[in-house]
């Protein structure tokens, strides 16, 4: 699929099915606003700032809200590419604390698609380490959007 569209698929479903979420929602007040972008090949990522707001230990963003950013990314992936899908199963591993103060990167990519049922993986990059990956399973709903953006 066309970067271009597959970017305009994303912002339209997002903004149908997702329209207060925490993570992406430009409208949420107390969200993290990320903007995820589609890359070349189809994936998705977003650079973001680790802002002081999502510490758990002083100095160190908190793993609630890295798991919440790579479930982001990788339910985001699935909007750019059509799909309505919701988190099954979501595996996390922190390899590195991710720093408040500095700028990181998420990214997220499909590995295996067995309709309705898709798996993806998803990694926070920062200062050029992988800090966190996850992998999620997601469950395609295609009724909780049609093509006039109701539910």
């Amino acid at each position: 699929m066309h970067t271009e569209t597959s970017q305009n698929l994303l912002t339209v479903t997002r903004k149908c099915v997702h329209p207060e979420c925490i993570v992406c929602s430009r409208v949420n007040s107390r969200g993290l606003h990320l903007n995820y972008d589609i890359d070349d090949d189809g994936n998705i990522k977003a650079i973001f700032q680790c802002e002081k707001f999502f510490e758990g230990y002083p100095g160190i963003v908190h793993g609630g809200v890295i798991s919440s950013i790579l479930d982001g990314a990788m339910g985001n992936y699935m909007f750019a590419h059509g799909q309505t899908a919701v988190t099954v199963e979501m595996i996390t591993k922190f390899r590195h604390p991710v720093l408040t103060g500095r700028k990181a990167m998420v990214s997220a990519r499909i590995t295996r698609a067995s309709h309705p049922i898709y798996l993806l993986e998803a990694e926070i990059i920062q200062d050029g380490k992988v800090k966190a990956m996850a992998k999620g399973k997601y469950y395609n709903q295609p009724k909780r959007f049609n093509s006039d953006g109701a539910f």
